[in-house]
């Protein structure tokens, strides 16, 4: 018993969900003719190479496209070319060649990559200069030389074995 009543609200929740999807829809969609399932039963429009066809129809119907499906509908030999592509950009916005054309973008994501640098490079050219002290004086050539020849004299860690013979 307690089964079929929850059975029978949850079809009734289902079926308020479809009415509210469907009205919510239209409210989103406008006047665009439905013409395919969609991505993932969804109806909305998106130019993707990999989903060539979407849901709906990119404008909206208003009388001039109107009369080109009336008069598609017919023979396509008596359509001309410019009716073939105002049909076309009525049911998508880009051809398959301007999708797959390149947008220029990686020119503003270098030109960002390439300030981030040299922000990076004052920033460390400032630290340099202002903040950090100086070296010690034990980071010069000559003092490292000598510190060298001292250790040789003293013979700190001294070389032995198989490969300290000549």
């Amino acid at each position: 018993m307690n089964n079929r009543i929850l059975i029978t609200g949850l079809r009734r929740a289902c079926i308020m969900q479809r009415v509210t999807m469907t009205t919510d829809s239209k409210a989103v969609i406008g006047n665009r003719e439905v013409v395919g399932f969609g991505m993932n039963g969804t109806e909305s429009y998106i130019d993707r190479v990999d989903f060539p066809m979407p849901a709906i129809r990119y404008k909206e119907n208003n009388p001039d496209i109107q009369a080109l499906r009336e008069k598609e509908k017919g023979d396509w030999k008596k359509l001309s070319i410019e009716e073939k592509k105002a049909l076309y950009r009525a049911s998508f916005c880009q051809t398959f060649a301007e999708i797959n054309a390149p947008t220029g973008r990686w020119k503003s994501s270098i030109g960002v990559i390439l300030m981030g640098i040299s922000g990076a490079l004052w920033l460390f050219i400032f630290m340099k200069k202002f903040v950090y002290p100086p070296l010690p004086v034990t980071f010069e050539e000559e003092r490292q030389l000598a510190q060298l020849e001292r250790m040789k004299i003293l013979e700190v860690n001294p070389i032995t074995g198989l490969t300290s013979r000549k």
